[in-house]
């Protein structure tokens, strides 16, 4: 089981901060998960029309698509991370992308999210991957900074990617 206890270093006014665990999120997960979800694409200007059944099927249903890690803290999810499979078929290499990465805004700079990205790699070595990508807009340089303090070399996006809706 993928699990860390981490103590908090956002302060509290309680006199001990609450313990900080980073684990697989559970079907109980759903709908905190997908406010936090939310909230990610609203800082970025989007909508999230996902709905806490779409998550639950992707997460736990017949053929789960992603796995989602959460920090967890005082009985309340504060950050999370979304992986989705990837495969270069030409070296028989397969991947792992970090598709979201999410701190709620009372927790930045505590560490969380290096934590979450140090879950997201061990995730990745225990599927059998041997490279984890990430990628963020141009402009986000605060995100450039995180992730190559976090030793994610930056590569240049080539080409054009087209889109067909089949459903």
């Amino acid at each position: 089981m993928l699990q860390t206890a981490i103590p908090s270093l956002h302060p509290v006014p309680s006199a001990r901060a609450p313990m900080v665990t980073i684990r697989c999120a559970k079907p109980r997960d759903v709908a905190e998960l997908r406010e936090m979800i939310a909230e990610l694409s609203a800082h970025h200007g989007d909508a999230a029309p996902i709905t806490n059944e779409q998550l639950e099927r992707d997460l736990f249903g017949r053929m789960p698509w992603i796995t989602a890690l959460v920090a967890e803290a005082g009985g309340s999810l504060i950050g999370y991370a979304i992986l989705v499979p990837l495969y270069r078929a030409a070296e028989g290499a397969r991947g792992m992308e970090l598709h979201h990465l999410f701190v709620r805004p009372g927790h930045r700079g505590t560490g969380i999210g290096r934590h979450l990205v140090a879950k997201a790699r061990e995730q990745a070595k225990m599927a059998g991957c041997n490279y984890l990508s990430v990628s963020a807009a141009t402009g986000n340089f605060q995100a450039h900074r995180f992730y190559e303090s976090e030793r994610f070399v930056p590569r240049p996006v080539t080409g054009m990617r087209h889109i067909q809706s089949i459903g």
